[in-house]
């Protein structure tokens, strides 16, 4: 019976990604999976969806070869795309380190298992008992391992299958070492964890944690020795009813990997009793078998689909990253923009009247914005877009809005005698005019030259909602006095 994995989509590209999506509808993407890979390995299977765990592979012939060679190409297309900001590609250096590795690690087809669980549940054991040998510390002191081990399992696939051991997740004073441990798990292409008796509150929200990262898992009910014939039977039926929304069946194993030593009592020829205490061979049977039936079958698939992963992870990182170093970056095109606008309508007044008519002319800051985004504009085309903003701006406020803001300004210092004070009152209003035209061209922007299902006109009031106008008038007003 294949493992079961959930899915969810992604674009291949980062630049894309950016270009579509706001900071806000980007949130809560973090895990996802490229089309292309998505494609492939759904070209072969059947899904149930009452369960999260629960989308059977089917794949034909040569598919994890294929699976394979799409995460490749995603990978590959995140390393080298032109489109990152060099700045950005050095922050996030050690992510671009790990898309590197997972190349090398599909190159050599190798797919890593990672055990989780609880400290002393017997996790290093039971890789020792797969591999046949001693590779892994396991003593009596609690919480012996401390960091990620390594090692191949020669048994399978010509060592191309690496076990991984990670420390216990609720070791009192091992955060950091549980963090390691699920950060390992996220990062491996199946895991087992590992349990010893009934599921407790703190294992079964990890285990929904792993679960709701795609991450395939097999549930190992070790230590089974420790309970007789019926206490095992009602064990392994109260485990499996527990995790069934979460994990098959048939993906609970039972499994002794160093069970308790037992008193044998032999007769020697002479017919003389004798007693001897030593500890029966390991019981693996049930978990070697599925493990070998997974990667036979999906092995390949499985690695392609976890580096496939943490690509569309990264890329989503990519793409709010860019989404937010070019909103701070517009913000301050923006500023500077309404700031000049506001002077020189303070040095050369216009009637009052006009400056919403005089937005029009900040078409030159929406072809910079433009260029920041990746979308550049005409002149032709920004302009059209400041008139769809002013219009929208024009029906939400007043048409009259303006006369009646520059009066109220005017009303409020020495009775509009100065020149000065005249001419700030209408460079503050021309600054809050460009501001809002920015702000809501740059959310054009952002969304691919979008405005969305709601139009021009939601965004505009979204924008104008959230604007302290006052605040942000009284602020240019002082700004621009400031310059004269």
């Amino acid at each position: 019976m294949p493992l079961v994995v959930p899915f969810r989509t992604c674009s291949p590209r980062v630049a894309s990604c950016a270009r579509r999506r706001s900071q806000t509808n980007s949130q809560g993407n973090s895990v996802k999976i490229f089309n292309r890979v998505l494609e492939r390995w759904r070209s072969g299977r059947s899904s149930h969806a009452d369960q999260t765990n629960a989308a059977e592979p089917t794949p034909g012939p040569g598919a994890g070869d294929a699976h394979l060679a799409g995460a490749r190409d995603v990978l590959t297309d995140l390393l080298d795309d032109p489109n990152v900001p060099e700045g950005l590609r050095r922050e996030l250096e050690p992510e671009f380190g790990e898309v590197r590795r997972l190349l090398e690690k599909i190159e050599h087809a190798q797919v890593h298992i990672a055990v989780f669980g609880r400290v002393s549940v017997g996790k290093s054991a039971l890789l020792n008992a797969l591999l046949g040998q001693a590779r892994f510390s396991v003593s009596a002191l609690h919480g012996e391992t401390r960091s990620a081990g390594y090692a191949s399992w020669t048994e399978v696939r010509d060592g191309a299958v690496v076990l991984i051991d990670t420390p216990g997740i609720n070791e009192v004073g091992g955060e950091a070492r549980e963090a390691l441990a699920r950060e390992v798990a996220g990062r491996s292409d199946l895991v087992m964890f590992v349990i010893d008796g009934d599921l407790t509150d703190t294992e079964f929200r990890a285990l929904k944690s792993i679960v709701e990262q795609a991450r395939p898992v097999l549930v190992v009910l070790n230590k089974i020795d420790h309970y007789p014939g019926e206490e095992r039977l009602a064990l392994r039926a109260a485990v499996v009813d527990r995790l069934r929304p979460l994990v098959r069946p048939e993906d609970v194993i039972e499994a002794a990997a160093h069970p308790a030593p037992r008193v044998y009592v032999e007769r020697d020829a002479q017919g003389i009793a004798r007693e001897s205490t030593r500890r029966p061979a390991a019981s693996m049977d049930a978990l070697r078998e599925r493990l070998w039936e997974i990667l036979e079958r999906d092995g390949k698939s499985l690695a392609a689909l976890n580096a496939s992963l943490f690509a569309g992870e990264l890329s989503d990182r990519v793409a709010r990253r860019i989404v937010e170093v070019r909103r701070e970056a517009g913000d301050r095109i923006i500023n500077g923009w309404a700031l000049g606008k506001g002077v020189a309508v303070a040095l050369n007044p216009v009637p009052v009247a006009d400056l919403v008519a005089a937005a029009v002319a900040d078409g030159s800051l929406v072809v910079h914005l433009s260029r920041l985004y990746g979308l550049p504009m005409t002149r032709g085309e920004a302009g059209t877009l400041v008139r769809t903003i002013a219009a929208q701006m024009a029906v939400l406020m007043g048409a009259s809005w303006v006369v009646h803001l520059v009066a109220s300004l005017l009303k409020a210092g020495t009775g509009g005698l100065s020149t000065v004070l005249t001419a700030g009152a209408q460079g503050a209003v021309a600054y809050y005019t460009t501001t809002v035209v920015g702000r809501a061209a740059q959310r054009y922007l952002a969304d691919g030259r979008s405005w969305g299902e709601g139009g021009a006109k939601q965004v505009v009031r979204r924008i104008l909602d959230e604007t302290d106008r006052d605040a942000l008038i009284a602020d240019a007003r002082k700004r621009i006095l400031g310059k004269l």
